[in-house]
């Protein structure tokens, strides 16, 4: 198994500097057993046992005899992450009488997300300090590891990199390395091939639309749809969105970026499933051919949907994958969509709004994020809101003239399109840090993931 640069293995370490973690229950046990020395180095620098910046205790030569990290929560899986990029330069091995330890899985998980930067187009300013690793490497926290830092890249990539062409070659990517197939519909062939929304949204981009469909694993198994939301770029079409609300919607492909991830976790760690991979890739670009306001534009399902706003661009590619997704009868349905500003008023940007439209579903979804710390928060699918979507000319509109419920409305516009009795979650996700935190760096962001990968695991893993 290859190792992210942050990590190095015991043969390969450069004289690595002993690094012992501290917290609140044990420091000062700690601390008065110490030498007098060391206690004074402690008491001169304010040193005490809160995750904050780490320091460097001298031995009786003057240099370095070890370093000294306080922790919050041995549980936490960003316990370590303020770590890489607080640590000078340099490699570190954990002190094995530290009076604390977090679990193996979490610390290489934690370190990884730390020392994570964006470096496609700028170097970064120094490299992350490396750790050790002892043991073997954790397979599944590299694995989630791996997969947030795709989310992440894909994320950060600009549009001018990352449009519907270049997502379908992350798929195809994917599909190579793990023995999947990979087919992608295009351009006006998606209209003969009956996916009249995605063509309607991306027809007025120079860079033609297209739906992603990835498959892997064995007939056998259970079946598992993953969709996602691959709005490469969204200007808002028509009803163009103001300056501000453009600047970062390069991200609205982060429900595309989930999805890949996930399957990467699925493949990756072989979970018996039979997994098929959707992505609607688009541009909602401004054009003489872009969709209208009032236009009525046909579905997969059937359905018309009138156009109230063009803003309200990604369920529209999302029901037709949706619809796509049901027709191979699924055991479960999954999609993930950075879809409305309304979920962010209502939950901020650290929370992803989880609709269910079964019971337990939604009970396990949010059990395996409780258990990750990867938290989501369930939102009501309040059917009396589904008035808000009337249409005097269709069967449906696309969004409402009153900003109310707007996450809710568009989750439920979304359910339309799915079976009854076909278990069905969806992630409305910011997939953004809006400002530099530990192991949550300013940019892309995997939001939900652990989550998700926890709730196939406990479903479906042996």
């Amino acid at each position: 198994m290859s190792l992210p640069a942050c990590f190095t293995r015991p043969e390969d370490a450069r004289e690595p500097l002993p690094l012992l973690l501290v917290d609140a229950a044990g420091f000062e046990a700690w601390r008065s057993a110490q030498p007098a020395s060391v206690q004074a180095w402690l008491k001169a620098h304010a040193f005490g046992p809160r995750a904050g910046a780490p320091l460097l205790v001298p031995g009786s030569d003057g240099q370095p005899a070890f370093a000294l990290a306080g922790i919050d929560d041995v549980r936490d899986p960003l316990a370590l992450a303020h770590l890489p990029s607080l640590l000078p330069p340099g490699d570190y091995r954990l002190a094995s009488d530290a009076p604390a330890r977090p679990a193996a899985a979490l610390v290489q998980l934690g370190w990884g997300l730390g020392a994570y930067s964006f470096s496609r187009y700028v170097k970064p300013a120094r490299a992350p300090a490396r750790l050790v690793l002892e043991a073997a490497p954790d397979a599944e926290a590299l694995a989630l590891l791996e997969a947030a830092t795709l989310v992440r890249d894909l994320v950060n990539t600009p549009t001018e990199h990352m449009g519907p062409a270049e997502l379908e070659a992350e798929a195809v990517r994917l599909a190579r390395a793990y023995g999947g197939q990979c087919r992608s519909v295009v351009g006006d062939a998606l209209n003969d091939q009956n996916f009249p929304a995605i063509h309607a949204v991306g027809r007025a981009s120079h860079r033609a639309p297209r739906l992603v469909e990835l498959n892997w694993g064995d007939d056998a198994h259970p079946r598992v749809a993953i969709v996602g939301k691959g709005v490469c770029f969204d200007t808002g079409g028509l009803d163009i969105k103001p300056a501000d609300g453009m600047r970062n919607m390069k991200k609205d492909m982060g429900g595309a970026a989930h999805a890949l991830g996930l399957a990467q976790l699925v493949m990756a760690l072989k979970l018996p499933v039979r997994l098929q991979l959707l992505l609607a890739a688009v541009e909602n670009a401004i054009g003489p051919n872009a969709f209208r306001p009032g236009e009525v534009i046909a579905t997969r399902q059937g359905l018309s949907v009138e156009i109230d706003n063009t803003d309200a661009e990604g369920r529209l590619v999302l029901c037709d994958a949706l619809t796509y997704a049901a027709e191979g009868k699924p055991a479960l349905l999954l999609d993930f969509a950075t879809l409305t500003g309304a979920a962010r008023i209502a939950l901020g940007p650290d929370l992803p709004a989880l609709y269910a439209n079964d019971e337990r579903l939604a009970t396990d979804y949010l059990a395996a994020g409780d258990a990750a710390r990867d938290p989501l928060w369930r939102m009501p699918l309040w059917r009396p809101y589904l008035s808000y979507l009337k249409s005097n000319v269709a069967d449906l509109a696309n969004s409402s003239a009153t900003r109310m419920a707007g996450s809710i409305t568009a989750a439920l516009y979304l359910e339309r399109f799915v079976p009854e009795g076909l278990a069905w979650a969806h992630v409305d996700v910011y997939a953004w840090n809006d400002s530099s935190r530990p192991g949550k760096p300013a940019g892309g962001e995997a939001q939900g993931l652990r989550a998700a990968w926890g709730l196939l695991r406990g479903r479906y893993g042996r």
